[in-house]
């Protein structure tokens, strides 16, 4: 028998995300109160700017005062997509001491503060779901927490940021430089008018914080995350990788040791095969791969941003925490119980591409492979090309640690024959 009362939710922000959220649970009033077992209702709206019209919401309901909207005690679920650290931060913990569940697609304040958020949540007997704060309509968070819970995530790579996918994608298929890929996306509507949290990877580190801590169990801030924007990317490298058979993205990759004692967290460019299924990731799409012992390799591949499909997710949460709410209980929260430590770039295993200018004559070579022997970094393939004293040598390494790779081009700066380092990728996704 479905409850009559409804459940009231308490909205905070209504831009793009916020709107769209709004519209669905007005839309879909039926199916969401059939799913839920009771009616859902909007009670309150908290924005900045109340003068603005916003179509399809009662103006009672808009106010500027968020403080008061969280504390009113008749508020079962705080949906908050306003973004940022403050007030959001405070607004969320102010929720629970008032007895309200939070939903949540601030992946910021998450990757920042989220073990005080979850110790809040359980202080108050309250759930917190981020659904959206990841990969937007994709479900990623809830597999990884709850369809996973049973077995052991070794990795997790992909691509978390539509922006910079639509711009490294752009440079592979029609040859653009990177500013004019990004004048495109930001004239589609893909990128802001600032975009430095996307290509400066800000956004990605802190998507793949949060996706670290879930798979690992364990504490990962966003400073654990080693980061690298994009902006270096050049057409010269996509040759150079099309040369060698792959394309470039910008990826999240989050991995458990060998042996098990610690995990790492990173985001940079980096080249892949053509035949992983992340080289076929076109435009805003996002996708993440994930290794696990038991259940192999699983791929999640959809819209990763936007109105529409983060909302999806923000429903999808709401609902969940609604149901929960129905039956006095709470869903999984934070696990964290293996507390290992998250080990520096420096320990990261990968190939690498590293393309040098250096003098063309007899030598050169000889002296460059020598560094890398001298640093315990093994050579796979050299490419060489040049004319008129000067040349292009492109190295490629087998596997080897980023510490150990810095010192062998630390150390190739030196030679006299060495011109530049052009360009250093690491080669993922083998």
């Amino acid at each position: 028998m479905m409850r009559t009362r409804p459940l009231k939710v308490a909205l905070l922000g209504c831009g793009v995300v916020g709107s769209e959220v709004a519209r669905i649970m007005t839309t879909h009033a039926a199916d969401l109160a059939a799913r839920i077992g009771a009616p859902v209702e909007l009670a309150g709206v908290a924005v900045r700017r109340p003068s603005r019209v916003r179509e399809g919401i009662d103006p009672a309901l808009v106010t500027t005062d968020a403080t008061a909207l969280v504390k009113r005690g008749d508020i079962d679920v705080v949906v908050e997509v306003i973004g940022g650290i403050e007030p959001a931060r405070t607004l969320i913990t102010t929720a629970f001491e008032h007895g309200a569940s939070v939903v949540s697609a601030n992946k910021a304040l998450l990757a920042q503060d989220g073990e005080a958020l979850h110790a809040a949540a359980v202080e108050h007997g309250r759930d917190l779901y981020y659904e959206a704060a990841v990969a937007g309509a994709i479900p990623l968070i809830r597999p990884l927490r709850e369809s996973l819970a049973g077995d052991k995530v070794n990795r997790v790579l992909g691509i978390v940021n539509g922006t910079t996918n639509f711009i490294l994608d752009a440079m592979d298929t029609t040859g653009a430089g990177y500013q004019e890929a990004l004048d495109e996306a930001t004239a589609l509507g893909y990128a802001e008018a600032d975009p430095t949290a996307d290509v400066e990877g800000f956004d990605a580190a802190a998507k793949a914080a949060i996706l670290a801590g879930i798979a690992f169990h364990t504490r990962v801030r966003l400073d654990d995350v080693y980061r690298e924007g994009m902006t270096e990317v050049t057409a010269a490298d996509f040759a150079s990788a099309k040369e060698m058979g792959c394309t470039i993205k910008l990826l999240a990759i989050c991995e458990r040791a060998a042996d098990g004692g610690s995990v790492t967290a990173r985001v940079h460019p980096a080249m892949i095969p053509l035949d992983h299924p992340l080289a076929s990731v076109r435009g805003a799409y996002n996708a993440v791969f994930v290794e696990a012992e038991a259940a192999g390799q699983l791929m999640f591949y959809g819209p990763g941003a936007g109105g529409s499909p983060t909302a999806s997710a923000v429903l999808g949460d709401l609902v969940a925490v609604c149901r929960n709410r129905l039956n006095g209980a709470t869903g999984p929260g934070d696990s964290a119980y293996t507390q290992l430590p998250v080990s520096p770039m420096g320990d990261s295993v990968t190939r690498y591409h590293i393309s040098l200018d250096v003098a063309d004559k007899p030598g050169v070579l000889a002296q460059v492979a020598t560094v890398f022997a001298e640093h315990g970094v093994s050579i796979d393939t050299v490419r060489q090309s040049g004319k008129d004293g000067e040349a292009s040598l492109v190295v490629v390494t087998h596997r080897a640690a980023d510490a150990a790779l810095t010192g062998t081009v630390d150390a190739l700066r030196q030679l006299d024959t060495v011109r530049g380092v052009a360009s250093i990728m690491r080669v993922e996704g083998e």
